[in-house]
């Protein structure tokens, strides 16, 4: 039986239909990833199947009784809340008791606080909490937050953005959902969190429907893509990587069929304007196709045009952007950047990568002087030009129109050599004419960031920096993004989470290495991640050689069946297992060469990074094994 079903779904804001009679079903165990450009209502369409949004036409039906985890792509949580309250707000009639519970446990604890009426009270809560069987979700409840790296007893106004991400997944979690819904969970988390709830994702079994633009996750946790275009759902079945080679032989065939049926309408139009003897000799049923004709013409909704985006590099810095020399910042007593030296040229393209709070803006600002460093020594180079996309973000007017934003108090834009008309130059981020002066507070995730983007690059800049610019853009502006800035002359700061994104634009990375450490490194996020395992395997290889020897010798020197020890000392059960000894070892070293092999192949870590990972864990767990093994072995023998 499917777990829900979208039945003849329409759904439209203003003149734009966002589904048109789209019909879709879910089943156990799939994970559905949806798809499509910024605006086609994918979080509407989500907030319908999660029962929190309406439809204008059709239905959603969910099977009965099904537990579902809900997080919007902004969740919303009152900031005087604690993460506890937050998480098993959730968890239906329960929720009140455990609020309750908790609060009562932290009361327990304080100095002067009235035990002897807190003890009636936790006791009345206890019976209250057995008599319900709510212990295990309080539990549950406990070891979300504990997954997530949250404080239970933090105010929800005091944490991060990646932090209020985790606690919404945290939320959804908590109450063991068989369906789970997902708008945009990469926004705001960390590499290592994004590859976490890759990981949980898929060991989980959970059934799934999930938005998202970042292409490594889409690739390792999607059985399906479902893309919603012009109103309707297609499906496919598969990766994402077949999913594109299918989207393209599609637009292929669509293009070859509207430009059959243009030409054949021309054709027919010609005929009906022939004059006065063709009207005297046309047929009927001629006239009336003509007219079917022209009606699947004005209904046909043409897919919308590619992003057409520009950049103005503006004067040439000098070859040296910037050198840095020991350089350190602290905060208290806590080191942000510890002993940190490099040196920018002219044209590099540099990612900053590390887990959210480690420092990546603190460490950017000391590279461009802006913040003055507490030792070591900071030289700019020479006709640097500076722009922020974050520093854009935090300043957008959301009263203002599209035209204020893009070009105050002026109806034109220049773009290198070029002078376009501010409502041209908002067309070539698909912004349409009628919404030139719509305000910024009717603008999406998505269209808010093309029209961040609009404006960063509306000015001349030869250093760039840029703080997770990708958050919320569909997949193909994402692509042409990637081709200007891997086009652009002047210098790329870029900060992000999007492991591909990094791979194709950076050739160099910066990453933090923990307590304040950043260190550089050539190329991007996979090659920072091959440098880290073939370390690990360097690390690995000497301890690894010994034990290897030493099983080696033992079985040579141990005969194949050993024997028992005389005297009577060992019980059956322990000649037993002194006897499969042998097998075990050989067992072990076997898969140990079998491991030592793949990773030894540089294709693992470009294709299978995780799997590389993994193998690299299970390496290690194999010589703690083959060394207790040995040891057990001596013991019996002794």
């Amino acid at each position: 039986m499917p777990y829900l079903m979208l039945s003849d779904a329409s759904l439209a804001f203003g003149h734009v239909p966002l589904l048109d009679h789209a019909d879709f079903q879910l089943d156990p165990g799939e994970r559905v990833a949806l798809i499509g450009r910024n605006g086609t209502g994918k979080s509407s369409l989500l907030s319908a199947l999660a029962g929190c949004g309406g439809l204008d036409e059709g239905k959603v039906w969910i099977q009965p009784g099904l537990r579902i985890g809900y997080v919007p792509q902004e969740p919303p949580f009152a900031p005087q809340v604690t993460v506890f309250d937050a998480v098993v707000a959730g968890m239906g009639e329960v929720s009140t008791l455990l609020r309750d519970y908790h609060a009562v446990s932290h009361a327990l604890g304080e100095a002067g606080a009235d035990q002897e009426d807190l003890l009636q009270r936790m006791h009345a809560l206890q019976s209250e909490l057995e008599s319900r069987d709510a212990w295990s979700f309080e539990a549950q409840a406990e070891r979300v937050i504990q997954r997530f790296s949250l404080d239970a007893d933090a105010l929800v106004g005091t944490l991060s953005g990646g932090q209020k991400k985790r606690l919404a997944l945290a939320q959804a979690l908590a109450v063991s959902p068989e369906l789970l819904l997902l708008d945009e969970p990469t926004n705001h988390l960390d590499v290592g969190a994004i590859e976490w709830l890759e990981e949980m994702l898929v060991a989980s079994g959970v059934t799934l429907v999930f938005i998202t633009h970042d292409r490594r996750f889409l690739e390792r946790v999607a059985t399906r893509i479902v893309e919603l275009d012009r109103g309707r759902l297609l499906s496919c079945p598969g990766s994402f990587r077949e999913y594109q080679a299918r989207k393209e032989a599609m637009l292929h065939e669509e293009a070859l069929s509207n430009a059959r049926a243009d030409k054949f309408l021309a054709q027919e139009e010609v005929w009906i304007r022939q004059g006065i003897k063709a009207r005297r000799t046309r047929n009927e049923g001629r006239v009336l196709r003509l007219e079917r004709l022209r009606r699947e013409r004005a209904a046909r909704r043409e897919r919308q045009g590619r992003v057409e985006m520009a950049l103005d590099a503006g004067e040439r810095s000098g070859r040296l952007v910037a050198a840095i020399e020991h350089v350190g910042k602290r905060f208290g007593d806590k080191f942000v950047v510890r002993d940190f030296s490099c040196r920018i040229q002219r044209g590099d393209k540099i990612g900053v990568i590390g887990p959210n709070g480690a420092g990546k803006t603190t460490l950017l600002r000391l590279i461009l002087g802006e913040l003055p460093p507490d030792q070591g020594k900071v030289q700019l180079g020479t006709k640097v030009q500076v722009a922020y996309f974050d520093q854009f973000r935090s300043r957008l007017d959301e009263q203002a129109t599209l035209i204020d934003v893009i070009s105050p108090g002026s109806d034109f834009v220049d773009i290198g050599n070029q002078r376009k008309h501010v409502i041209s130059y908002l067309g070539d981020f698909l912004f349409a004419p009628q919404r030139a002066r719509s305000l910024v507070s009717s603008l999406s995730g998505g269209e808010r960031n093309r029209l961040l983007l609009a404006r960063l690059f509306a000015r001349p800049a030869n250093v760039l920096v840029l703080d997770e610019p990708t958050n919320d853009l569909d997949i193909e502006t994402l692509e042409l993004l990637e081709e200007l800035l891997q086009d652009y002359d002047g210098t790329l700061f870029l900060v992000s989470h999007d492991r591909a994104f990094l791979d194709n634009v950076v050739t160099q990375t910066i990453a933090a290495e923990g307590d304040g450490v950043w260190r550089e490194y050539a190329g991007g996020y996979q090659d920072w991640v091959e440098y880290h395992a073939a370390r690990r395997r360097e690390e690995l290889a000497p301890t690894s050689a010994v034990r290897r020897g030493e099983a080696r010798q033992a079985s040579q020197t141990r005969p194949a069946h050993p024997k028992p020890a005389t005297g009577g000392k060992l019980s059956w059960k322990e000649t037993q297992e002194l006897a499969e000894l042998p097998g075990r070892i050989a067992a072990l070293e076997a898969e140990q060469k079998t491991i030592g092999e793949r990773l030894a192949d540089p294709a693992l870590y470009q294709s299978q990074a995780q799997e590389a990972q993994r193998l690299a864990r299970r390496l290690s767990e194999i010589d703690e094994q083959l060394l207790a093994l040995l040891e057990r072995w001596e013991a019996l023998e002794g």
